[in-house]
């Protein structure tokens, strides 16, 4: 995998986490809202923090969509799952808020599947092979040629 690819990965982590940290600093600034109450809402919404953490969200969405066009979803998953150990610790650090040791400890369990996952191939074989014959329509596959 190209380091292109690990920074696509990156950046799905990262903007995902810091997308979420934003938007629960700015609902904890703003308060509560209800969606029977649409002006509060809408308030909500207008929140620079807010703003932030969606604007930060759409980039976690298309880096997402970048990495699907060109891994698989069993891959893509798991390999940025790291954003929840990131949000772990902003929450921790950040919010002040109490993480037990059981949840610490299913964190570093996330981040060692982690390892074992990105450690595999970003793409299964059969669609690896699929994708190529897309890309060259003149190309034989391997069932063609027995």
């Amino acid at each position: 995998m190209t380091f292109r690819k690990y920074l696509v990965l990156v950046g799905i982590a990262v903007s995902g986490a810091a997308g979420d940290s934003l938007l629960n600093r700015g609902m904890k600034d703003f308060g509560t809202v209800s969606l029977y109450h649409l002006s509060r809402l809408i308030g909500a919404v207008l929140h620079p923090s807010v703003i932030a953490g969606i604007l930060l969200l759409l980039a976690f969405f298309a880096c997402y969509i970048s990495a699907l066009s060109w891994a698989d979803l069993t891959y893509v998953l798991p390999a940025t799952s790291l954003g929840y150990v990131l949000v772990a610790l902003i929450a921790h650090y950040s919010f002040h808020e109490h993480i037990s040791p059981a949840r610490w400890l299913g964190i570093a369990l996330i981040a060692a599947g982690v390892g074992f996952v990105s450690a595999g191939p970003s793409v299964t074989p059969a669609r690896q092979v699929r994708h190529s014959l897309d890309a060259c329509p003149n190309a034989v596959s391997p069932e063609m040629e027995s």
